[in-house]
């Protein structure tokens, strides 16, 4: 994997949504815990598995929110970033207006998987995702992750 420094951090933890740390005992949890911020997941599926629970069970079916604008909002908050640009990238590469209604996970999976990988690409940043030769890699984590949360 080269240089670990190098290596964006969500992609270091396993974790391409940058789960926080809390109480939540995910399956799939590394057993290695040396980021005091963010969960660290054995592989890239748990932790998109992790993040579709998170965006598709709780954000969407849980808390009602139903729009990019209202999930980012919540997931990315102004205090720690830039919401309205992540907003705006997020929504032009899923392809809809940030205030649409989305429809549900299991109804849309290429939707949610989407935004998902939208938001990888802010959280690891957009180039460092372009220059990675893993990125079939990356895609097919992201697609075991979606079946384990909603398969």
């Amino acid at each position: 994997m080269g240089n670990l420094k190098k290596i964006a951090r969500c992609v270091r933890n396993c974790n391409p949504l940058n789960i926080r740390r809390g109480a939540a005992r995910w399956q799939g949890m590394s057993k290695r815990e040396d980021d005091k911020d963010f969960e660290q997941f054995e592989s890239m599926a748990y932790g998109w598995r992790a993040a579709f629970i998170l965006l598709g069970r709780t954000y969407y079916e849980k808390y009602h929110l139903n729009t990019i604008r209202k999930i980012i909002a919540r997931w990315a908050p102004e205090c720690e970033n830039n919401t309205m640009a992540y907003i705006y990238y997020v929504a032009k590469q899923v392809g809809c207006n940030e205030c649409d209604p989305l429809p549900s996970p299991k109804v849309a999976p290429v939707v949610w998987k989407k935004l998902a990988w939208a938001m990888f690409e802010v959280e690891a940043g957009r180039k460092n995702v372009a220059a990675s030769p893993d990125q079939a890699a990356l895609r097919q984590a992201m697609e075991e992750g979606f079946a384990m949360a909603f398969g």
